[in-house]
């Protein structure tokens, strides 16, 4: 089970922290993903990272301003979101995956999202 937190609404350029904790003990042995969602709009990739947290890819539209980085310690995951625009507003979705992917049918659980919404 992944449950998000850290959503909210805010201000353009300013930053937000996602968390996504996991539950049970094989998390260390899954890639982890970040997908948003805005309204009427298809699911959308946004980073993922490696089991160890050595390797990461981001979208081209939050590169450079997003980083994803995990404690497998403490099963979490975090998106650390910095210099927030409008175009950033999205639920957005933490998910594990036994690959490293930008592909969403790749990745086998899901959480229920949280809602992040930049206002300029």
């Amino acid at each position: 089970q992944l449950v998000e937190s850290g959503g909210g609404s805010v201000q353009a350029g300013d930053s937000l922290r996602l968390s996504c904790a996991a539950s049970g003990r094989a998390f260390s042995f899954y890639n982890m993903g970040w997908f948003r969602q805005a309204p009427g709009k298809e699911r959308e990739f946004v980073a993922a990272i490696s089991r160890s947290g050595t390797a990461t890819i981001y979208a081209d539209s939050v590169k450079g301003r997003f980083t994803f980085s995990r404690d497998n310690a403490k099963n979490t995951v975090y998106l650390q979101m910095n210099s927030l625009k409008p175009e950033d507003t999205a639920v957005y979705h933490c998910a594990a995956a036994l690959v490293l992917s930008m592909r969403p049918d790749e990745y086998a659980v899901w959480g229920q999202g949280t809602q992040v919404t930049v206002s300029s």
